[in-house]
């Protein structure tokens, strides 16, 4: 009778040991959602229901959105958007045109000081941009470039650039070289092999760093927020929406900041979701040789 006992209960421990990797991950999806879907439940939310308890949508109305667009009260959100995608797009493709081959240099090049180099671009990716904040205000202020797209898209590839070497080099360093040594007995430059052999190999991680690096430059503030220097024509969404204007003097307009921020995160999650296989592969493309 007590070994069968104890057999049910170990059973039953086992049963509860398998369950808890799954409680763990719905706590940090509800934990991570959470925000996200009471700032879509809010966006849909009429205005005089802002402060509305209830977990699931109520007194549902697009005028939120209408708000967001709206330019009568001084907001710019539409031509934010524009700015952005401008700011994110043109980041994304010097940080890859800079960051591929530099990567592959770092790869295939011998350096004695490879893991120094490394170690330094590694750093760069995680240094503060509140330390550059003020050099940088001054000295686009000297050179006239405060509130211009290139006050904004030269900071974001000081932080993109040094990401892009880093993931690019591991996945560089995992591929099968024998095809450069392939094309380069069958005449081709090494510019050729890079171009032609090593670059369509490359096209996941190249995918995957853009991705990263897009999302990055998309959701940067505080640098944006000083140098654009109150510029609309400039401003980024994350600027735009931190200085939305309610209808009423010391008003926030909680319903058309949550409409904007689920205009400008909407697509970010369906690009994830629509392309997060690919994501995968080139995150852990590296991993394996």
């Amino acid at each position: 009778m007590t070994t069968t006992g104890s057999k049910h209960a170990w059973k039953t421990r086992r049963r509860w040991l398998r369950l808890w990797p799954y409680a763990g991950a719905a706590v940090i999806v509800l934990w991570c959602l959470g925000p996200f879907y009471w700032m879509v439940v809010t966006a849909f939310r009429d205005v005089g229901h802002t402060f509305d308890a209830t977990p699931w949508p109520s007194h549902p109305t697009l005028d939120n959105f209408r708000a967001a667009f709206d330019t009568s009260g001084g907001d710019h959100f539409g031509r934010a958007l524009l700015n952005s995608m401008v700011i994110a797009c043109a980041t994304t493709a010097l940080a890859l045109l800079i960051g591929g081959p530099a990567a592959y240099a770092l790869v295939r090049l011998p350096m004695r000081a490879k893991p120094k180099v490394l170690a330094a671009i590694l750093c760069a990716s995680m240094f503060p941009g509140v330390a550059i904040l003020t050099p940088m205000f001054q000295l686009f202020t000297d050179i006239k470039w405060l509130g211009t797209y290139q006050a904004l898209i030269v900071p974001n590839i000081s932080f993109a650039l040094p990401l892009a070497i880093w993931i690019l080099t591991s996945f560089f360093a995992a591929m099968p070289w024998e095809l450069e040594k392939a094309a380069l007995a069958d005449g081709a430059t090494p510019a050729q092999a890079f171009r032609k052999i090593l670059l369509p190999l490359a096209a996941p991680g190249l995918f995957t760093t853009g991705i990263i690096v897009f999302f990055a430059a998309w959701d940067e503030y505080l640098l944006s927020s000083l140098l654009s220097n109150g510029n609309p024509d400039v401003a980024p969404v994350t600027v735009a929406i931190a200085n939305f204007a309610g209808s009423q003097p010391h008003q926030v307009p909680y319903t058309a900041i949550m409409a904007a921020g689920a205009v400008v995160t909407l697509p970010l999650v369906a690009a994830v979701l629509v392309f997060q296989r690919r994501i995968v592969t080139g995150l852990t493309a590296g991993a394996f040789k």
